[in-house]
């Protein structure tokens, strides 16, 4: 009989093998384990787990397909709200989310949602069973910009309406954030992210890649001379951000976007012949999912690796699973610590990092308690590559190249939250665009909004 209390293990490769290798961490449940998983769910009449959702899975439902083996059935039931459920199943902060207000979890531990259907998209993709149909043809044009999680839901959601959709990609590969800045490790690219774009494309939605929207034609252009009724912006926020101190410039210093880009897009971990340091030693600054991400790459790519972050461990916004795999790979966290000054040699490249310790002093406006400086705590950190990891923010070309597109003063695109209306009239945008670098299930969400708004403009509701 199956432990109710107790979610069903899911089986990982060893600590130290993984930490050699770019192989997907977690195995996920088989058929046996997945069964017994959904047999903890007590179905509940009032599923607090579906609000956590922000696609709104009926979660009770495709775990009650899973427990009777019906699994055809419950990849038709999450279908119908997630046009990417292999990679929510993998990266989703299902902890805060839907497992999180899980009933079971009161007593015990949640039920594992987020392994469940991983294992009936995993089926799904094995078995060839496609859930969505694309919708008969309402003869109106729709223009995506961004391939990313937004933009591929914004699209799969409108061509299951029957709307002509074209993304526009400016990368050569579409994913977004999913292909360049998750790691090969937790998110497999060809086994998972191009399968589940193929689904998309399955609907019918077109994907021109290589196409800069500001640059190659403006949003205006998409209108005038192209023909689209409507454009939703899901460009994403790949605009790193920087600390401002001494030899930040310095040969040696990566953003953290752009080093699980050269590594994830540029094949950099299967020695193609792309351009990346192997560094001796790499100091990552930064607390969240990205920086645990560029710290277990480099650490696979033969680094000793530290994480410096100036709040505790309870303050990490990384999720626990992320931290828990980074300690176990043998990343160390020097917390309650805070960069001042990279240091140089001769050729300016790096070769230290200077370094004050941090107490938490009063809470700031985030409801934080905010860091204060230890007097006298000063010391230097030997390193010869410094990942800075410290969030994103959109890039300014498609608002300054679009009459009557505003902004707010973190340069995002303002738009309404439940229609991701913008302030021109037939754009509608949506996820890190819109509120800066977030999750990649809130993309999605802000996608489905989007589609829901522009079926309501182009069918005069709104």
């Amino acid at each position: 009989m199956a432990d109710v209390l107790h979610k069903v293990p899911v089986r990982e490769q060893e600590a130290k093998v993984r930490a050699t290798n770019f192989e997907e961490v977690c195995y996920g449940y088989n058929v046996e384990e997945a069964m017994e998983e959904a047999s903890r769910c007590i179905d509940c009449k009032k599923p607090l787990c579906v609000q956590g959702c922000p696609v709104n899975i009926d979660i009770p439902g495709f775990i009650r397909q899973v427990k009777a083996g019906n699994f055809e059935e419950a990849a038709r039931v999450i279908g119908l709200s997630s046009a990417l459920p292999a990679i929510c199943g993998r990266v989703c902060p299902q902890e805060t989310q839907c497992e999180g207000k899980c009933i079971r979890g009161i007593k015990g531990e949640a039920v594992s949602i987020g392994k469940l259907e991983r294992f009936v998209a995993d089926w799904a993709h094995e078995n060839h069973f496609v859930a969505a149909e694309k919708g008969e043809p309402n003869g109106k044009k729709v223009a995506v910009v961004g391939a990313g999680p937004a933009g591929l839901t914004c699209a799969g959601d409108l061509a299951k309406l029957g709307y002509d959709v074209t993304i526009f990609e400016a990368l050569h590969q579409p994913g977004g954030v999913l292909l360049y800045g998750i790691p090969e490790f937790r998110l497999p690219k060809e086994k998972i992210v191009a399968k589940e774009i193929e689904l998309v494309k399955q609907l019918g939605v077109k994907i021109e890649c290589n196409v800069i929207i500001g640059k190659s034609i403006t949003i205006d252009e998409l209108f005038n001379e192209e023909g689209f009724d409507a454009v939703f912006v899901g460009s994403g926020a790949g605009l790193p951000k920087f600390m401002g101190i001494p030899g930040e410039n310095a040969n040696g210093v990566f953003s953290a976007n752009e080093f699980l880009t050269r590594n994830n897009l540029m094949k950099a971990f299967k020695d193609y012949d792309t351009p990346i340091m192997r560094a001796k030693k790499v100091v990552v600054v930064g607390g969240g999912n990205v920086a645990m991400d560029a710290a277990r790459t480099a650490l696979r790519l033969g680094a000793e690796v530290h994480i410096v972050y100036r709040r505790s461990e309870a303050e990490l916004p990384a999720r626990v699973e992320e931290v828990h795999h980074a300690k176990e790979e043998g990343v160390i966290f020097d917390l309650l610590q805070n960069p001042v000054e990279i240091i140089t040699d001769e050729n300016d490249w790096v070769k230290g990092m200077k370094i004050v310790k941090m107490e938490l002093g009063e809470p700031d406006e985030s409801g934080r308690r905010r860091p204060v400086v230890v007097p006298g705590s000063e010391y230097v950190i030997d390193c010869d590559a410094v990942i800075m990891s410290l969030g994103t923010s959109p890039n300014p070309l498609i608002s300054s190249t679009t009459e009557g597109l505003e902004t707010n003063k973190w340069k995002c695109l303002i738009a309404e939250e439940e229609t991701g209306k913008t302030t021109k009239e037939g754009v509608y945008a949506g996820g890190d665009a819109v509120t800066g670098a977030a999750t990649v299930i809130l993309a999605m969400e802000a996608g489905k909004k989007g589609a829901r708004g522009i079926h309501e403009f182009l069918s005069g509701k709104n």
